[in-house]
């Protein structure tokens, strides 16, 4: 069952109040108008521009846009795109053969369309009878050109056919001036002293522009146009239609990076996304908002595809349109537009090229490398050590900065500046009229163990259990959880995997092979054995935890107990980029592989 929304008619006149430029409304003008039938449809748009319209709604769903007055130093462009009830509301009155009636003048300074309404997905979750009664529970003062617009348009309007079913298609804003002006007979506007719309032409939209110019994603209107067929059983699940957008946009950088993106960071994702709508005050996150998260949470090249993403609209991918194409810009139709700068990164073909001399070595036949392989021992590949060893000291200053900050303290203003003013605090009280200042805390203390977790594998992808030693006294002792590095070989004897999980502490020489020691048999998973390991080995009194979750409760009391701390680092803080960089491990099945594996290992 659908909520068909407030029933407002008076007379012959059914009004049907809508939010312009959102689904959700164009979708219930469609409904009721199929379900009522009209003779005449009114529809709150200029009627000077009534071919250019009916031109654009007849080759919907292409979308086109108007070309006012293109001479003049700033022309006017209006996007006419499928979702936007007036729009709909044109199209279905063209498919139920229904009398057309255009009700706005032209005017000098046209009614306002960007008003503020209420998240329109809103609408869905409580219906549009609610959403519109809410609505109309908190009027906005009325201006005085509202009150001429509303005057105009009930004059067109009293001169419709009185016998005859009229449906009104008007903004939710104009509605209340709109049914006071009907109550008494109206004079016919006067006529602009000059001609308004000198030149209109309707052009065809570039597909690669739509994103920016539409009201709603092109991504969500190709999905509308589908729904269009059975609208009483259609609903806009802008959360569901989110969500395969982002799982499509991944699979395309999936394909063009080779990269994957893990869980954690589409939790993170979420979030982020989340705010940035509730800045906006809307419930849901726009495509704007999806390509920043997505772009500030995995990287540049997952941002563009969510942004590509967003914009295809297949309708619109014509090889000869009957129409000339433009191909505008977002600052050119909306006013207080966002830029966000997107540098892809993609592979080069220079970059690419290898010296004959260091052409990788490739197996002449196959099980080759597998065949060179002892199994006797196992070692690392220095120059990652010397990568891994530099991020967990950037780990431990970072963990550093982070106590430092909890000891700081914000402070009004007395006697002295302390080590500095706190302006975000003084902004955040400047009504009281007080400076405030700062006082940083010093944590002069070490770090100890840390531990890094990119995935905690209750899936079971990663089955190799590894601990060993630190070969000098820079180089620290680890234990580390991962996939079967001689399951993928490289080289003879020379395995790549992908850690899952490690841990690493300092002095060397000490740590005893994690995954058999008895103590720790309480874990639930490997990621907590390698915690509990690090508060047993570590030297220092704080242990860094970098991972997607925080650990339990249980983790922290345990650590109280052996007078440890453990400092907690979200994975979402930290570079994408430098993660997957220290991620890949290669395993050497003995210490001469090291005076080859250069020739194996990119």
């Amino acid at each position: 069952m659908f909520d068909h929304g407030p029933i407002i008619e008076r007379g012959n006149l059914r009004y049907l109040p809508v939010v312009p430029g959102r689904l959700e409304f164009a979708l219930h003008v469609r409904r009721e108008l199929l379900a009522a039938q009209p003779r005449v449809v009114a529809v709150q748009l200029p009627y000077t521009l009534e071919r250019e319209y009916l031109q654009a709604a007849a080759r919907l769903p292409q979308m086109s846009v108007l070309l006012l007055n293109p001479d003049d130093e700033h022309p006017l462009y209006i996007p006419v795109e499928p979702g936007d009830p007036f729009v709909e509301a044109l199209r279905t009155a063209i498919e139920l053969d229904a009398e057309i009636l255009f009700l706005e003048p032209p005017a000098a300074n046209p009614l306002r369309r960007d008003l503020l309404y209420p998240s329109s997905y809103s609408a869905e979750m409580i219906g549009v009878g609610p959403y519109v009664e809410t609505y109309r529970l908190h009027p906005r003062e009325r201006t005085q050109q509202e009150t001429w617009f509303a005057s105009a348009m009930a004059w067109k309007l009293q001169g419709a056919d009185p016998l005859a079913r009229v449906s009104v298609v008007v903004s939710l804003a104009a509605l209340d001036p709109l049914l006071d002006a009907m109550e008494k007979p109206q004079d016919e506007p006067p006529r602009a002293p000059v001609q308004l719309f000198r030149t209109s032409k309707l052009y065809n939209l570039h597909p690669d522009c739509l994103a920016e110019v539409t009201a709603e994603p092109p991504f969500y209107q190709d999905k509308y146009n589908a729904l269009r067929d059975d609208p009483q059983n259609a609903r806009i699940d802008r959360p569901r239609w989110q969500l395969d957008l982002l799982r499509q946009a991944e699979a395309e950088y999936i394909v063009k990076t080779g990269d994957q993106i893990r869980p954690w960071q589409r939790l993170a994702l979420a979030k982020f996304a989340r705010n940035l709508a509730l800045l906006d005050r809307e419930l849901l996150p726009g495509a704007y908002d999806l390509a920043l998260a997505a772009r500030s949470l995995v990287d540049d090249n997952y941002g563009y595809e969510v942004w590509e993403m967003a914009n295809r609209y297949p309708p619109q991918q014509t090889e000869d349109p009957p129409l000339e194409t433009l191909n505008i810009s977002g600052n050119e139709i909306w006013l207080h537009t966002r830029r966000m700068r997107i540098r892809r990164r993609l592979p080069r073909l220079k970059q690419r090229l290898k010296p004959a001399r260091l052409e990788r070595k490739r197996e002449r036949t196959k099980g080759e490398w597998a065949r060179q392989t002892n199994g006797l021992s196992i070692c690392s590949y220095p120059p990652e050590d010397i990568v891994i060893e530099d991020y967990g000291r950037f780990l431990k200053q970072h963990a550093k900065s982070m106590l430092s900050e909890e000891r700081s303290r914000v402070e009004p203003f007395l006697a002295s500046t302390r080590d500095g003013i706190d302006l975000r605090e003084t902004i955040r009280n400047w009504h009281q009229g007080k400076l405030y200042v700062r006082e940083d805390g010093q944590f002069s203390a070490d770090v100890g163990a840390i531990v890094i977790i990119f995935d905690e594998d209750r899936a079971g992808r990663y089955s190799y259990l590894t601990t060993w030693l630190g070969e000098h006294q820079n180089e620290s002792d680890m234990a580390f959880y991962s996939t079967e590095p001689f399951d993928h070989l490289v080289g003879p004897g020379i395995g790549r995997a992908e850690y899952g999980g490690l841990m690493m502490t300092l002095p060397s020489g000490r740590l005893y092979d994690v995954w058999s020691d008895f103590d720790y048999d309480e874990a639930e998973t490997k990621a907590e054995r390698l915690l509990i390991a690090a508060i047993d080995y570590s030297m220092e009194r704080h242990v860094v935890y970098a991972a997607a979750r925080p650990p339990r409760s249980k983790f922290r009391q345990l650590a109280a107990r052996l007078n440890r701390k453990i400092v907690y680092i979200p994975l979402g803080q930290l570079s994408p980029a430098k993660l997957k960089k220290i991620r890949v491990v290669h395993v050497l099945d003995s210490h001469q592989r090291r005076n080859e594996a250069k020739q194996y290992i990119w």
